[in-house]
């Protein structure tokens, strides 16, 4: 499925999104820093989360100005977030383009992400609605404390409690205020407002499972990092779970519980093992199953462009190839 079928209905508001983000490096703005941000914004991505904000809203009938500055903070929350990641993980590259930490040192890095955050702060305030830059708020400290458990806390655990959580954090969280934040634009209504709510954490959870079933069976260029690369770090995702579950004995998941995931050899072993086993089919299903029940929150409202599209980015992302 194309992301076209689900982007054409909003692509004039994305559009205003882009510029609303580029105006974040006003006259004042650093000169370098101001480059960093054009080349974040230059590096592009799908803006499903904006799309998101502008599809609810436009379906609620909410003020599209509002809309545009939501969905605008939302992406710029994303961008930081990416900004601090590619540092973490020492990634040079990010949809093939060079990451910032790639030609900066860590320091700059961390300060334009930072810059980043507050101007995605900046602009959530701009919509005018407490209880909205609390959820903002609340949203961008789930983030980081989910990075810092999976720093701290992860590595070579093999447990879904501990991985959804951290998936929740890392990525359902942020599609979550995305639904949620853009109904409380469009209506006082808390029944609505959590069906989109729904919405948003089904979608965000699919997000990332499917995320994590590509570091296995994507292609590398598709994806952009070298394919395992969770495992080589130790960070036991859905796909491992299922395998580990079903093949206890297999000495290499045994590795991976005592702590010596270090073993690059022997995880990628298992990696390949994983490739070629059912725990991918298992984790796709679950996957679906999240994306189901997106589906089913979307059923009691009215067919329309912004309902289908909505559906249609849901099926998008549990077919996503990269």
């Amino acid at each position: 499925m194309s992301a076209a079928t689900f982007f054409t209905p909003v692509q004039a508001g994305i559009q205003l999104v882009e510029e609303r983000m580029r105006a974040q490096a006003d006259p004042d703005t650093n000169p370098d820093m101001a480059a960093a941000l054009d080349h974040l914004l230059q590096a592009g991505g799908k803006r499903v989360r904006p799309t998101v904000v502008l599809l609810v809203g436009n379906l609620l009938g909410a003020d599209r100005e509002k809309l545009v500055i939501l969905g605008a903070a939302v992406e710029m929350l994303h961008t930081a977030t990416l900004v601090h990641d590619d540092l973490i993980d020492s990634a040079l590259l990010r949809r093939g383009i060079p990451t910032l930490n790639s030609k900066w040192s860590p320091t700059a890095t961390v300060l334009t992400g930072d810059f980043l955050f507050a101007r995605a702060a900046r602009l959530a305030s701009e919509v005018d609605n407490v209880e909205l830059m609390k959820r903002f708020a609340e949203t961008l400290a789930t983030i980081v404390n989910g990075e810092l458990t999976q720093y701290f806390a992860a590595h070579g655990l093999i447990s879904r409690e501990n991985y959804y959580g951290r998936i929740y954090a890392k990525t359902a969280s942020l599609f979550e205020m995305c639904g949620l934040s853009a109904a409380m634009i469009g209506t006082p209504d808390e029944t609505i407002q959590a069906a989109f709510k729904t919405y948003g954490y089904e979608t965000g959870m699919a997000f990332q499972i499917v995320d994590d079933i590509l570091d296995f069976s994507g292609e590398q260029r598709a994806v952009g990092k070298p394919l395992g690369s969770d495992l080589l770090q130790g960070l036991v995702t859905l796909p491992a779970i299922y395998y580990a579950e079903t093949h206890p004995d297999d000495p290499n998941v045994k590795l991976l519980v005592s702590g010596h995931w270090r073993d690059e050899q022997k995880m990628m072993q298992l990696i390949t093992s994983i490739r070629h086993s059912e725990a991918i089919r298992l984790a796709l299903a679950e996957a679906a199953a999240h994306i189901e029940r997106a589906l089913q929150a979307l059923a009691q409202f009215p067919l329309s462009v912004e309902r289908d599209a909505l559906a249609d980015l849901a099926r998008y992302i549990l077919n996503r190839r990269s």
